[in-house]
């Protein structure tokens, strides 16, 4: 057996031996590029991402301008009404050298005019409250086109970022949690029980794959169309203060605080005012918290920020009689906080009712989350929130 010879074996080739997962050899850097694309295309299409975000948006934009328009119902003539001093006539004028459009101005019949501000008002709650989300996102976006465009002049800083969010809101998939949506689909969806699913088609099944993969793209796109639009929106008012020598020099809220446009409780700026150092270190804090504010998205010092900047919007809302612009703000806030914060507010909600003495909630209400099952890859189901 000594003098037996071994056959040589040729080497077999190295993709026998790659582990799963490494099947192409690439450079380092082209790997890396590779990686990160498929991460991407996960991201993308996997699937739909902060649910609960998108949902708390469409009611807070929803019941903003709902109040908007209620609170405006007596003056609604003298701002967007035929009889307006920016009549119809100038406002078509003006929209065909700045291409906008109003449904308002289509007719000057007064009985339009108020059937226009019905539906509106209707179109506002329904949003609100998530009935057929796809039709009425479309019809809100159309509202608030329409209002906004028909009083330009009249418009400021919280009526843009609402004009923004509600076309950006139709991309997204906001009646998937607490709309009348979900509950539509959660009672449907009981109601079937354990009956058979039926037999689609090969095609059936591929364009219904297909539609779930373009609705989860445009959901997950416009969510994050709306995150870099608050993170430009804060970072540019940001730099923007830092060029100005009061907001350098501490007394930019000094001089704000005395502005007679904006003192709705001038006895309470005043008292405000008096406190020179807090007016200063609140001036500072402003600038430094806004420029920050896209670079600490990724980790948990987001948190206290945005908590700081929600005692800003609402210094701004009670000093300066701004609350539509400090409500949008805040609710856009909104869209940088993750599903689990949600989730878990029903359960501090419970914890807290049942430490005052409150009735909680019976178990199997608890357990409902009023919510659809969250959309998976096509064809697969998926079980996170």
């Amino acid at each position: 057996m000594g003098n037996e010879q071994i056959p040589h074996i040729a080497p077999s080739a190295p993709t026998a031996h790659r582990p799963s997962g490494q099947q192409t050899a690439y450079p380092g850097a082209a790997q890396w590029l590779v990686n990160r694309t498929g991460a991407l295309g996960e991201l993308l299409t996997g699937r739909p991402v902060s649910l609960y975000a998108a949902s708390v948006l469409r009611i807070g934009y929803g019941l903003l301008y709902l109040i908007f328009l209620l609170r405006e119902f007596p003056h609604r003539d003298e701002i967007w009404g035929p009889d307006s001093p920016w009549t119809p006539a100038l406002a078509r004028q003006l929209f065909a050298q700045t291409g906008w459009n109003s449904i308002l101005t289509l007719s000057d019949s007064r009985t339009y005019f108020e059937l226009c501000y019905a539906l509106a008002l209707v179109t506002s709650a329904l949003f609100l409250l998530g009935w057929r989300t796809r039709v009425t996102s479309l019809l809100f976006a159309g509202v608030v086109v329409s209002f906004h465009a028909r009083a330009i002049f009249m418009t400021d800083g919280g009526d843009n970022l609402i004009l923004l969010m509600s076309v950006y809101l139709c991309l997204t998939a906001c009646g998937r949690r607490w709309s009348l949506d979900a509950r539509r689909h959660r009672l449907k969806a009981a109601g079937a029980g354990n009956a058979p699913q039926p037999i689609r088609s090969y095609s059936a099944q591929q364009l219904r794959d297909a539609r779930t993969t373009l609705t989860t793209v445009f959901h997950n796109c416009g969510m994050f169309v709306i995150a870099a639009q608050v993170c430009f929106l804060y970072g540019s008012a940001g730099l923007y203060k830092v060029q100005g020598a009061t907001w350098g020099g501490g007394t930019a809220l000094h001089y704000v605080l005395n502005l007679g446009l904006f003192q709705p409780w001038p006895a309470l700026s005043h008292l405000v005012d008096g406190h020179t150092i807090l007016i200063a270190i609140a001036g500072y804090m402003t600038v430094l918290l806004q420029v920050a504010f896209p670079f600490v998205l990724f980790g948990r010092l987001k948190y206290p920020v945005l908590a700081m900047l929600l005692g800003m919007h609402i210094g701004i809302a009670l000093l300066m009689g701004l609350p539509l612009f400090s409500g949008a703000m805040i609710v856009a806030d909104a869209v940088f906080l993750p599903d689990r914060f949600y989730t878990f507010l029903p359960h501090l909600c419970r914890r807290a009712a049942q430490r005052t003495g409150m009735r909680p909630l019976a178990p199997g209400r608890a357990a409902a989350s009023g919510s659809v099952p969250s959309q998976g890859r096509p064809g697969v189901l998926s079980s996170k929130p």
